[in-house]
């Protein structure tokens, strides 16, 4: 009877209809509202800081903060202009020494009834980012993608006081301590089809210009352009990948647009003494969601080695 007992105790209870009923309505409940909040909350409501500290090498003067705005993807209605300026907002509060645009403006978002912001107005937002070192950028894969290129974007930018950069380096200095500033053009610029793309960045053009010893810092749309950068490139600033744009918990990101997956997707990654800081960005692209990933200004804290 003892034995029977427990075999009987430890039996599985088989669920009533109920009980399945309750659990199918749970996971409904829960798969709604994780889609209401992809869509409707994060990309409108959420905006963090996400901070890194970074000791690049060579450099000896006090700390610089860069805050980084990358992938706005301008377009009605999850980036309207009056979104751009609530951002730019937030990053001049943070006082930063050099803001820098890691690309990627305009939007990719054509299926779901939105509209793209034009230029003049998420470039008339942007103009009122303030550094004492200025406002710095590079174009994005999607700024040469869209009708009628790239033009529009570059007259935006620079009415809006912002530096563009096209394989290009210009020498800077904070509070005594010189550095090279370089910026790329886009590794994604036209598609090929197949996966393929041409790109117009040529790192060897924007260090050809760089004429000292000084620390250098890279502006690179694409993260997959940090494989091939130098040791004499001490840190790399990218954005494109959004960090995955949707991250599901024990999963990670389903898509990453890049041809290492997950190596470069978000972050801080150093490999040997190259350093690489990756924004999750700010807006969409392909969908208008986010999820696990939320909308970010990127500052980063330049330090000497210690």
């Amino acid at each position: 009877m003892e034995g029977a007992r427990n075999h009987g105790a430890g039996r599985a209870r088989l669920p009533t209809r109920r009980r399945v009923l309750r659990g199918v309505a749970a996971v409904g409940v829960s798969c709604f509202a994780g889609a209401a909040y992809a869509f409707g909350v994060e990309p409108h409501f959420r905006l963090e800081r996400v901070s890194y500290r970074v000791a690049l090498p060579g450099w000896r003067g006090p700390p610089m903060r860069i805050a980084a705005l990358a992938d706005l993807h301008a377009c009605e209605p999850w980036m309207p202009a009056s979104r751009v300026r609530g951002i730019v907002a937030h990053a001049n509060a943070l006082k930063p020494d050099l803001v820098v645009l890691l690309g990627d403006y305009v939007s990719s978002l054509h299926r779901f009834g939105e509209t793209d912001v034009p230029p003049a107005e998420w470039g008339a937002a942007l103009a009122g980012l303030a550094a004492p070192l200025g406002v710095h950028a590079v174009l994005g894969n999607h700024d040469y993608w869209e009708r009628p290129g790239p033009a529009p974007v570059r007259a935006a930018l620079r009415a809006a006081g912002a530096r563009l950069y096209e394989n290009q380096a210009v020498e800077l200095a904070h509070q005594g301590q010189k550095f090279w500033l370089a910026g790329t053009g886009s590794l994604w610029a036209q598609p090929l089809g197949r996966g393929r793309f041409a790109g117009t960045n040529n790192l060897g053009a924007a260090l050809r210009q760089v004429t000292s010893e000084a620390p250098l810092v890279l502006l690179a749309h694409e993260p997959d352009q940090f494989v091939a950068t130098p040791e004499r490139v001490g840190l790399t600033l990218s954005g494109h990948t959004h960090g995955g744009q949707v991250r599901l918990p024990g999963v990670g990101a389903p898509f990453v647009p890049s041809e290492y997956g997950q190596r470069y997707i978000y972050g801080h990654v150093a490999e040997g003494r190259r350093q690489l800081v990756v924004s999750g960005g700010l807006g969409c692209s392909g969908l208008p969601v986010r999820f696990g990933v939320p909308p970010e200004i990127t500052l980063i804290e330049v330090v000497a080695e210690a």
